[in-house]
């Protein structure tokens, strides 16, 4: 066995507590799993057996929360308010109470999602919960009722998009995060396209069926899928490194030792941390109190989502027609949001990544607030809808930008997503019917609240700009004198220049 093998397996067995003498055929597997020749194969294996089956369980399970969540606006072209008796402003308060459970929530459902060893049960019970709610809401016959509903819905919803984030934090390195995210959030954004055409056809061929109203039947029909998919992410969802049972022994070991690699230490908490001082942490921390604020005033920038058909409306067509022209800008947000994600990986970018697409849609509103004409009025959605590929990488960006310990981590995602999704809220009421079918005083509202979202992102990323210097500074102070001897010593032996092995040499740097 080569001296740099066995280096390569004590630094495994440190860092992942591997310490297993009397099994020596186990600890030699280990050592060719992790020796030059066999790592790179057995990672590559590792990680296309995730992206296989994590990945479209929690793409489908994104898809179908949000076709639950925003069922309502499609119920309501097909006479909701009016059977339920609804005015403008308890509509409006209706598309918003969710966002009072939902957003709260998720900071305590982070904490508890980073602390508990299945979050594979915890999130599929979730789903099969909020699956539960959505069917009830078809059945529901007064104001009282709907809010309910809606209140309920955001409590098991809140586990969700942060906690499958904190997830993939927990299996992907740095540079494998942003893409896989975004093939996360086109759970999301296929649901918008998706969520429309199957409301489409519910609500054109329903209609009395069994003596009900169509828009009844959107909402026992999604959500009986919906708790039928939930039994399935129990066994689908994968746990964590070191407990997922369709691993093997071997491919939990390199997923740990993977991850300590991409940062430095291992991806674990103290023995001693419990998710409140994970807490603790997080609020100390400045930039994730800009990371909270920035996220809530892109939300309120992003927040036509919750009335997206009503703006298709005002293109002039009828319902099947409006849930029909509502899916293809959805399906090129999609396209945009895969390609945006793969940039940033390639390049290690975030900042642009995140908030080059705030601009297009600006432009976009800028186009809404210039002309009526049908034309250039969808092709101003097409530019709303592509700002969720931004918002689809700042979860992204936090990990990033957080690292370690992992309790931390999962409570900084919780915050800057419940949080932010306080801008959902106050957007639910600045899209007021009374200001269509221009909508320019909500035009002006979500344009200004995305360039103050840019102000706070620039100086995230003059942060963590001056933190990488100083990491720089640091790192060039060690290498002086007997450093700088040892590290031309290794380059020679090695056969490589001195760049190359300052390089290698080189360790964690933030994402910007």
């Amino acid at each position: 066995m080569s001296s740099e093998n066995e280096k390569k397996a004590d630094s495994f067995e440190e860092q992942t507590g591997v310490v297993d003498a009397g099994k020596e055929a186990v600890k030699v597997a280990e050592v060719e799993i992790l020796s030059d020749e066999h790592r790179r194969s057995a990672e590559r294996k590792l990680v296309r057996r995730l992206d296989f089956r994590l990945m479209p369980t929690i793409t489908i399970i994104y898809l179908l929360n949000y076709i639950d969540r925003v069922a309502i606006t499609a119920a309501r072209l097909q006479g909701l308010e009016q059977d339920l008796g609804l005015t403008d402003g308890q509509y409006d308060t209706v598309v918003a109470i969710l966002y009072a459970s939902y957003c709260p929530a998720q900071i305590p459902s982070n904490m508890i999602i980073g602390y508990i060893s299945k979050p594979s049960l915890y999130v599929g019970a979730c789903v099969v919960v909020w699956g539960l709610t959505s069917l009830c809401t078809g059945a529901t016959h007064n104001y009282a009722g709907i809010m309910a509903c809606r209140i309920f819905i955001g409590l098991p919803e809140a586990a969700f998009y942060p906690g499958c984030c904190y997830i993939l934090s927990r299996w992907y390195t740095k540079k494998e995060l942003a893409f896989r995210n975004a093939i996360f959030y086109t759970g999301l954004l296929i649901s918008n396209a998706f969520g429309s055409l199957i409301a489409a056809g519910i609500l054109a061929n329903m209609e009395g069926a069994l003596g009900l109203p169509a828009w009844r039947w959107v909402f026992y029909i999604e959500g009986a899928i919906t708790i039928f998919i939930g039994f399935q992410v129990m066994w689908l969802l994968p746990d964590y490194p070191g407990n997922t049972r369709w691993l093997s022994d071997a491919d939990q070991r390199l997923a740990k030792v993977r991850l300590a690699e991409d940062a430095g230490e291992a991806d674990r908490d103290d023995d001693d941390m419990s998710f409140f001082e994970g807490f603790k942490l997080a609020i100390k921390d400045p930039k994730i109190l800009i990371f909270m604020v920035m996220n809530c005033a892109q939300l309120v920038g992003l927040s036509y989502i919750n009335f997206f058909p009503t703006l298709t409306q005002t293109l002039g067509y009828g319902t099947t027609d409006t849930l029909l022209l509502a899916a293809p800008p959805w399906i090129f947000a999609t396209i945009a949001c895969l390609i945006g994600a793969w940039i940033a990986d390639v390049k290690g970018d975030r900042f642009w990544c995140v908030t080059g697409w705030w601009w297009v849609v600006i432009i976009g509103y800028i186009i809404g607030l210039s002309t009526m004409n049908t034309g250039a009025r969808y092709f101003t959605l097409f530019c709303m809808t592509v700002g969720y590929c931004g918002f689809a990488l700042t979860l992204t960006w936090v990990s990033n930008a957080i690292p370690r310990p992992p309790a931390k981590r999962s409570v900084a995602m919780g915050l800057v997503n419940g949080f932010g999704n306080l801008g959902n809220l106050i957007g639910s009421f600045i899209w007021e019917s009374q200001w269509g079918p221009e909508y320019h005083p909500s035009m002006i509202i979500a344009l200004a609240s995305l360039v103050f979202a840019f102000c706070l992102a620039l100086v995230l990323r003059y942060m963590l700009r001056r933190e990488n210097k100083q990491m720089d500074r640091d790192e060039l102070a060690v290498m002086e004198g007997p450093g700088r001897q040892r590290i031309e010593e290794a380059a020679k032996l090695e056969g490589i220049s001195f760049e190359e092995a300052v390089r290698r040499r080189k360790g964690f740097r933030y994402l910007i």
